[in-house]
Protein backbone atom coordinates (compact mmCIF):
# COMPACT_ATOMS: atom_id res chain seq x y z
CA UNK A 1 0.00 0.00 0.00
CA UNK A 2 1.82 3.38 -1.39
CA UNK A 3 1.63 6.09 1.58
CA UNK A 4 1.06 8.43 -0.57
CA UNK A 5 -2.04 7.02 -1.97
CA UNK A 6 -3.26 6.55 1.66
CA UNK A 7 -2.16 10.27 2.13
CA UNK A 8 -4.43 11.51 -0.47
CA UNK A 9 -7.58 9.51 0.74
CA UNK A 10 -7.49 10.68 4.40
CA UNK A 11 -6.95 14.22 3.14
CA UNK A 12 -10.32 13.64 0.70
CA UNK A 13 -11.97 12.52 3.88
CA UNK A 14 -11.14 15.47 6.16
CA UNK A 15 -12.04 17.43 3.31
CA UNK A 16 -15.27 15.65 2.57
CA UNK A 17 -14.10 17.01 -1.53
CA UNK A 18 -11.68 15.90 -3.80
CA UNK A 19 -11.45 19.43 -5.25
CA UNK A 20 -10.11 20.96 -1.27
CA UNK A 21 -8.13 17.99 -0.91
CA UNK A 22 -5.96 18.27 -3.95
CA UNK A 23 -5.73 22.21 -2.86
CA UNK A 24 -4.21 21.31 0.52
CA UNK A 25 -1.88 19.10 -1.16
CA UNK A 26 -0.76 20.54 -3.73
CA UNK A 27 -1.66 17.96 -6.90
CA UNK A 28 -4.47 18.06 -9.59
CA UNK A 29 -7.89 16.33 -8.79
CA UNK A 30 -7.19 13.82 -11.31
CA UNK A 31 -4.25 12.91 -9.30
CA UNK A 32 -6.21 12.73 -6.05
CA UNK A 33 -9.05 10.75 -7.99
CA UNK A 34 -6.87 7.95 -9.80
CA UNK A 35 -4.78 7.32 -6.45
CA UNK A 36 -7.56 6.94 -4.97
CA UNK A 37 -9.52 4.56 -7.40
CA UNK A 38 -5.62 2.82 -7.57
CA UNK A 39 -5.77 2.00 -3.48
CA UNK A 40 -9.75 0.90 -3.50
CA UNK A 41 -8.20 -2.05 -6.26
CA UNK A 42 -5.82 -2.79 -4.43
CA UNK A 43 -7.91 -3.08 -1.34
CA UNK A 44 -10.61 -4.49 -3.50
CA UNK A 45 -13.59 -2.77 -2.13
CA UNK A 46 -15.07 0.84 -2.56
CA UNK A 47 -14.11 3.10 0.01
CA UNK A 48 -16.29 6.24 -0.14
CA UNK A 49 -19.90 6.31 -1.15
CA UNK A 50 -21.17 10.06 -2.14
CA UNK A 51 -24.65 11.00 -1.05
CA UNK A 52 -25.34 14.09 -2.64
CA UNK A 53 -22.34 16.72 -1.58
CA UNK A 54 -21.33 14.33 1.14
CA UNK A 55 -18.89 11.56 1.07
CA UNK A 56 -20.05 8.58 3.54
CA UNK A 57 -17.48 6.17 4.54
CA UNK A 58 -17.97 2.20 3.61
CA UNK A 59 -17.13 -0.07 6.61
CA UNK A 60 -13.93 -0.75 4.63
CA UNK A 61 -13.25 2.70 3.84
CA UNK A 62 -14.07 3.31 7.90
CA UNK A 63 -11.02 0.81 8.51
CA UNK A 64 -8.93 2.52 6.41
CA UNK A 65 -9.21 5.95 7.49
CA UNK A 66 -9.37 4.93 11.20
CA UNK A 67 -5.94 3.31 10.35
CA UNK A 68 -4.61 5.12 7.81
CA UNK A 69 -4.06 8.04 10.18
CA UNK A 70 -2.19 5.99 12.79
CA UNK A 71 0.17 4.45 10.08
CA UNK A 72 0.16 8.57 8.37
CA UNK A 73 1.45 9.69 12.22
CA UNK A 74 3.81 6.95 12.51
CA UNK A 75 5.57 8.02 9.29
CA UNK A 76 5.72 11.48 10.62
CA UNK A 77 7.25 10.65 13.48
CA UNK A 78 9.62 8.33 12.56
CA UNK A 79 10.56 11.14 9.57
CA UNK A 80 10.95 13.95 12.80
CA UNK A 81 12.89 12.01 14.76
CA UNK A 82 15.69 10.99 11.94
CA UNK A 83 15.23 15.01 10.97
CA UNK A 84 16.12 15.78 15.09
CA UNK A 85 19.35 14.19 14.90
CA UNK A 86 21.23 17.20 13.86
CA UNK A 87 21.97 19.95 16.46
CA UNK A 88 19.42 22.36 17.92
CA UNK A 89 20.88 25.36 15.65
CA UNK A 90 19.05 24.46 12.84
CA UNK A 91 16.17 23.35 10.20
CA UNK A 92 12.80 23.91 10.80
CA UNK A 93 9.20 24.01 13.25
CA UNK A 94 5.76 24.56 12.16
CA UNK A 95 3.28 25.75 15.14
CA UNK A 96 -0.03 25.92 14.98
CA UNK A 97 -1.58 29.13 15.54
CA UNK A 98 -5.62 29.69 15.81
CA UNK A 99 -6.48 33.03 14.45
CA UNK A 100 -8.65 34.29 17.52
CA UNK A 101 -4.95 33.83 20.22
CA UNK A 102 -2.89 34.32 17.12
CA UNK A 103 -1.50 37.66 18.98
CA UNK A 104 -0.65 35.74 21.96
CA UNK A 105 1.71 33.72 20.46
CA UNK A 106 3.77 37.23 19.72
CA UNK A 107 6.05 37.26 22.50
CA UNK A 108 6.80 33.46 22.18
CA UNK A 109 7.23 33.78 18.44
CA UNK A 110 9.58 37.58 19.38
CA UNK A 111 11.50 35.34 21.90
CA UNK A 112 11.95 32.41 20.22
CA UNK A 113 13.41 33.86 16.74
CA UNK A 114 16.14 35.87 19.09
CA UNK A 115 17.29 32.89 20.68
CA UNK A 116 17.24 30.77 17.62
CA UNK A 117 17.71 32.85 14.82
CA UNK A 118 18.70 29.84 12.15
CA UNK A 119 15.25 27.67 12.63
CA UNK A 120 12.73 28.76 10.70
CA UNK A 121 9.32 29.06 12.25
CA UNK A 122 6.77 27.50 10.23
CA UNK A 123 3.04 28.98 10.98
CA UNK A 124 0.07 26.85 11.01
CA UNK A 125 -2.83 28.96 10.91
CA UNK A 126 -6.16 27.32 11.20
CA UNK A 127 -8.70 27.16 14.06
CA UNK A 128 -8.28 25.16 17.05
CA UNK A 129 -10.06 22.38 15.87
CA UNK A 130 -8.16 21.84 12.65
CA UNK A 131 -4.89 21.94 14.97
CA UNK A 132 -6.29 19.27 16.78
CA UNK A 133 -6.58 17.21 13.50
CA UNK A 134 -2.95 18.04 12.56
CA UNK A 135 -1.70 17.19 16.00
CA UNK A 136 -3.42 13.61 15.89
CA UNK A 137 -2.70 13.34 12.44
CA UNK A 138 1.17 14.12 12.93
CA UNK A 139 1.38 16.80 10.63
CA UNK A 140 2.21 19.21 13.55
CA UNK A 141 3.67 18.91 16.71
CA UNK A 142 2.70 21.88 18.49
CA UNK A 143 -0.61 24.01 18.16
CA UNK A 144 -2.81 25.94 19.76
CA UNK A 145 -5.89 24.03 21.40
CA UNK A 146 -9.12 25.53 22.80
CA UNK A 147 -9.53 23.81 26.64
CA UNK A 148 -11.12 21.55 27.72
CA UNK A 149 -9.20 18.74 25.47
CA UNK A 150 -8.90 15.07 26.09
CA UNK A 151 -6.01 14.62 28.42
CA UNK A 152 -5.64 11.09 27.45
CA UNK A 153 -4.73 12.63 23.89
CA UNK A 154 -2.90 15.89 24.84
CA UNK A 155 -0.52 17.96 26.99
CA UNK A 156 -1.32 21.25 27.46
CA UNK A 157 0.55 24.32 28.29
CA UNK A 158 -2.13 26.82 29.08
CA UNK A 159 -1.39 30.56 27.60
CA UNK A 160 -4.48 32.48 28.84
CA UNK A 161 -8.15 32.41 30.39
CA UNK A 162 -11.16 34.56 30.09
CA UNK A 163 -14.55 34.72 29.35
CA UNK A 164 -16.80 35.80 26.68
CA UNK A 165 -18.78 38.64 26.70
CA UNK A 166 -21.42 40.05 24.55
CA UNK A 167 -20.68 43.23 22.17
CA UNK A 168 -22.98 45.29 21.07
CA UNK A 169 -23.73 48.10 19.72
CA UNK A 170 -23.90 51.62 21.51
CA UNK A 171 -26.98 52.29 23.26
CA UNK A 172 -28.23 48.82 22.73
CA UNK A 173 -30.42 47.63 25.42
CA UNK A 174 -27.91 46.62 27.76
CA UNK A 175 -26.33 49.80 28.50
CA UNK A 176 -27.41 50.06 32.14
CA UNK A 177 -26.77 46.44 32.81
CA UNK A 178 -23.73 45.07 34.68
CA UNK A 179 -23.90 41.14 33.31
CA UNK A 180 -26.03 39.46 30.83
CA UNK A 181 -27.49 36.43 30.69
CA UNK A 182 -27.39 33.94 28.06
CA UNK A 183 -30.87 33.25 27.54
CA UNK A 184 -31.63 37.17 27.24
CA UNK A 185 -29.86 36.67 23.98
CA UNK A 186 -32.45 34.18 22.31
CA UNK A 187 -33.97 36.71 20.08
CA UNK A 188 -31.34 38.33 19.06
CA UNK A 189 -28.93 38.06 15.42
CA UNK A 190 -25.73 36.59 16.33
CA UNK A 191 -22.52 37.17 14.09
CA UNK A 192 -21.01 33.41 15.16
CA UNK A 193 -17.73 32.27 14.86
CA UNK A 194 -16.68 30.51 11.60
CA UNK A 195 -17.13 26.75 12.00
CA UNK A 196 -13.76 25.92 11.84
CA UNK A 197 -13.35 27.22 15.38
CA UNK A 198 -13.28 25.48 18.34
CA UNK A 199 -15.58 28.51 19.89
CA UNK A 200 -18.10 27.69 17.40
CA UNK A 201 -19.04 24.63 19.03
CA UNK A 202 -18.25 26.05 22.65
CA UNK A 203 -20.95 28.61 22.34
CA UNK A 204 -23.26 26.90 20.22
CA UNK A 205 -23.40 24.07 22.95
CA UNK A 206 -24.03 26.89 25.67
CA UNK A 207 -26.56 28.61 24.19
CA UNK A 208 -28.52 25.20 23.36
CA UNK A 209 -28.29 23.98 27.12
CA UNK A 210 -29.82 27.07 27.88
CA UNK A 211 -32.98 26.91 25.69
CA UNK A 212 -32.36 28.26 22.49
CA UNK A 213 -30.69 28.18 19.06
CA UNK A 214 -28.31 31.08 17.73
CA UNK A 215 -29.75 33.05 15.00
CA UNK A 216 -26.75 33.28 12.65
CA UNK A 217 -26.50 36.16 10.58
CA UNK A 218 -22.49 36.00 9.71
CA UNK A 219 -19.55 34.13 10.29
CA UNK A 220 -15.96 35.26 11.08
CA UNK A 221 -12.95 34.11 12.97
CA UNK A 222 -11.50 37.47 13.57
CA UNK A 223 -12.22 38.92 16.31
CA UNK A 224 -12.25 42.75 15.12
CA UNK A 225 -13.71 41.94 11.83
CA UNK A 226 -17.03 40.53 13.60
CA UNK A 227 -16.61 43.70 16.23
CA UNK A 228 -16.84 45.82 13.25
CA UNK A 229 -19.54 43.94 11.76
CA UNK A 230 -21.65 44.70 15.09
CA UNK A 231 -21.02 47.99 15.12
CA UNK A 232 -22.37 48.28 11.19
CA UNK A 233 -25.72 46.77 13.26
CA UNK A 234 -25.40 43.60 11.41
CA UNK A 235 -26.36 41.67 14.75
CA UNK A 236 -24.44 41.12 18.31
CA UNK A 237 -21.07 39.02 19.42
CA UNK A 238 -19.70 37.19 21.89
CA UNK A 239 -15.31 38.09 22.38
CA UNK A 240 -12.96 36.73 24.66
CA UNK A 241 -13.05 39.92 27.28
CA UNK A 242 -9.62 41.17 26.64
CA UNK A 243 -10.97 41.59 23.21
CA UNK A 244 -13.71 43.68 23.76
CA UNK A 245 -11.49 46.22 26.46
CA UNK A 246 -9.86 47.24 23.45
CA UNK A 247 -13.26 48.39 22.06
CA UNK A 248 -14.62 52.08 21.94
CA UNK A 249 -16.90 52.50 24.72
CA UNK A 250 -18.28 55.32 22.92
CA UNK A 251 -19.19 52.69 19.29
CA UNK A 252 -20.29 49.32 22.00
CA UNK A 253 -21.53 48.18 24.83
CA UNK A 254 -19.37 45.17 26.18
CA UNK A 255 -21.06 43.31 29.16
CA UNK A 256 -19.97 39.66 30.82
CA UNK A 257 -22.16 36.58 29.84
CA UNK A 258 -23.17 34.80 32.48
CA UNK A 259 -25.83 32.00 33.10
CA UNK A 260 -23.31 30.56 32.24
CA UNK A 261 -20.13 32.26 32.33
CA UNK A 262 -18.60 30.97 28.44
CA UNK A 263 -14.60 30.36 28.91
CA UNK A 264 -12.17 31.63 26.73
CA UNK A 265 -9.24 28.64 27.33
CA UNK A 266 -6.14 28.55 25.17
CA UNK A 267 -3.27 26.56 25.79
CA UNK A 268 -0.38 25.42 23.74
CA UNK A 269 -1.07 21.57 23.08
CA UNK A 270 0.88 18.24 21.76
CA UNK A 271 0.57 14.44 22.04
CA UNK A 272 0.84 12.91 24.90
CA UNK A 273 2.36 10.38 23.34
CA UNK A 274 3.82 12.05 20.57
CA UNK A 275 7.56 12.67 20.01
CA UNK A 276 9.03 16.25 20.12
CA UNK A 277 11.95 17.61 18.44
CA UNK A 278 14.68 19.62 20.40
CA UNK A 279 13.05 22.63 18.50
CA UNK A 280 9.48 21.91 19.87
CA UNK A 281 11.00 21.39 23.45
CA UNK A 282 12.97 24.54 22.79
CA UNK A 283 9.43 26.40 21.91
CA UNK A 284 7.71 24.96 24.75
CA UNK A 285 10.81 25.99 27.45
CA UNK A 286 10.77 29.79 25.30
CA UNK A 287 6.56 29.52 25.99
CA UNK A 288 7.32 28.82 29.66
CA UNK A 289 9.38 31.71 30.41
CA UNK A 290 6.75 34.13 28.47
CA UNK A 291 3.51 33.05 29.38
CA UNK A 292 1.06 32.11 30.66
CA UNK A 293 -0.35 35.51 29.33
CA UNK A 294 -2.07 38.48 30.98
CA UNK A 295 -5.37 39.14 29.19
CA UNK A 296 -4.56 42.55 30.44
CA UNK A 297 -1.12 42.76 28.99
CA UNK A 298 -1.21 44.83 26.09
CA UNK A 299 2.20 43.67 25.10
CA UNK A 300 0.74 40.54 24.58
CA UNK A 301 -2.74 41.82 22.98
CA UNK A 302 -1.20 44.56 21.20
CA UNK A 303 -3.15 47.89 21.29
CA UNK A 304 -5.93 46.52 18.62
CA UNK A 305 -9.05 48.51 18.25
CA UNK A 306 -12.09 48.32 15.99
CA UNK A 307 -12.85 51.00 13.82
Amino acid sequence: MELRALRYFVEVVRQQSFTVAAEQMHVTQPTISKMVKALEDEIGSPLLLRDGRQMVLTDAGRIVYQRGQDVLAAQAQLQAELNDLGTLGRGELTVGIPPLGGSLFTPAIAAFKARYPRIELKLFEQGARKIEEALVAGELELGGVLEPVDPAVFDVLPMVRAPLWLVAPHGSRWDADATVPLADLANEPFVFYAESLALHDAVLDACRKVGFTPQIVSRSGHWDFMAALVHAGVGIALLPEPYCRRLDAAQFTCRPIVEPEITWAIAIGWLKKGYLSHAARAWLDVARETGPVDPGDDLAFGSLRAR
